[in-house]
């Protein structure tokens, strides 16, 4: 019979430099264990890393042990909590939203504000600041994977962040996740 895999969640900050990567994944794989899903970006000068890891208790309990040290070898802040695998809704109907505008202050609050009003979970959300062609105006992206109860309606909650997004000055889509 085999093991029941458990699951860890690292993230890590500090100072951007060659080698983060290849070091932390190395630890991972020496340990016996495996990394599932992460999302790892240059922020500033800083490395941000956040994993889900996966291993047979002990390999985790090892991993963990060896933490502090990996934090200090590589000069990074490391934190870590045991979780467990996501239990998935068949009331929940996966949507993607996409957003462009001109950058200014509040962008990702508002947004955050009309789905948790209407008890709509983000799961996933990036974010990019970026120049226009040509002009150089200062423009925001934001992506955004939530999950919509299957007891709202779509074209009503479609119309509704329309007008929020065109009262915003916010050029955007949402759309089923396909696949």
């Amino acid at each position: 019979m085999p093991q029941k895999k458990n699951l860890l969640v690292i993230s890590a900050l500090g100072k951007d430099h060659p080698g983060i990567v290849n070091q932390l994944s190395g630890a991972i794989h020496n340990m016996g264990c495996n990394i599932l899903d992460s999302r790892m970006m240059v922020l500033g000068g800083e490395f941000a890393v956040l994993m889900l890891v996966e291993g047979n208790w002990n390999t985790l309990a090892k991993l963990e042990d060896t933490l502090p040290q990996l934090q200090k070898r590589l000069d990074l802040v490391i934190t870590s909590k045991r979780t467990e695998k996501r239990r998935p809704s068949s009331e929940l109907l996966p949507y993607a939203v996409d957003v462009i505008a001109l950058d200014h202050p509040g962008i990702v609050h508002s947004l955050a504000g009309f789905f948790s009003e209407r008890q709509i979970n983000i799961e996933e959300l990036s974010t990019s600041s970026y120049a226009a062609p040509h002009t150089g105006t200062p423009m925001f992206a934001v992506h955004i994977n939530v999950g919509i109860p299957a007891n709202l309606h779509i074209a009503s909650l479609r119309d509704e962040f329309m007008e929020f997004c065109d009262a915003m000055n916010l050029d955007a889509v949402l759309e089923p996740i396909k696949g």
